[in-house]
């Protein structure tokens, strides 16, 4: 039985219209998350803050955990494709970095709800187990990218090690955008930190000068 105060949050906002969108109930939720917390917000409080039913709540998302995430397929999706309009003479790390930068780029308007995204991913422990998972798919295009380029298999050493080292620069740039002090770019700082590794990498390019 909820108590007071949980049936307090609950409760839809006076006025507040009923939520028919996918993006709209996501906002919904990061409100609630920031004012209460995401462990503490449950998918009961999304739905009756929404004026929607629990069952209505899952048609749009898969659980609390994939509604942090968004439209993560679709968003896969956009890196494959930034990747694939890459003319064959750009230099491999070159056109990873145009389409992660690319990738990353938002309307300023969305910029403070996709900070908030990523402070939920980053920072609550909850996240973790399911942001490993997501990770990995993403990790997997770089990596795709790369064998392509350099023909060689996903498996081999290169490819495998693009991956990793193109997802570790992105966590440090979006770690060091959250916490400076200070704001600054995000596409800045992911330009500046997938450049750090292109001289190595680009080394075993075979796409000429």
């Amino acid at each position: 039985m909820k108590t007071d105060s949980a049936q307090r949050r609950a409760r839809p906002a006076l006025g507040r219209p009923q939520v028919t969108s996918r993006a709209a109930l996501e906002r919904l939720a990061f409100e609630l998350f920031a004012r209460d917390g995401f462990d503490e917000t449950t998918v009961d409080d999304i739905a009756a803050a929404a004026g929607i039913g629990r069952r209505t709540f899952f048609r749009y998302f898969a659980s609390k955990n994939d509604l942090v995430w968004g439209d993560f397929e679709h968003e896969l999706a956009r890196l494959r494709a930034l990747l694939a309009e890459t003319g064959p003479d750009v230099p491999m790390m070159e056109a990873v970095r145009a389409a992660v930068v690319a990738f990353n780029r938002y309307d300023p308007r969305d910029v403070p709800w996709h900070r908030q995204r990523m402070e939920l991913i980053l920072r609550v422990p909850t996240l973790q187990a399911d942001a490993t998972l997501r990770y990995a798919s993403w990790r997997g295009i770089i990596t795709e990218f790369v064998a392509a380029r350099t023909g060689q298999p996903p498996a081999a050493m290169l490819p495998t090690l693009a991956g990793h080292t193109a997802l570790a620069a992105c966590i440090a740039a979006y770690e060091h955008w959250l916490s400076a002090d200070t704001p600054e770019d995000l596409t800045d700082l992911l330009d500046a930190a997938i450049r750090r590794l292109a001289d190595g990498l680009d080394s075993a390019d075979p796409t000429p000068p």
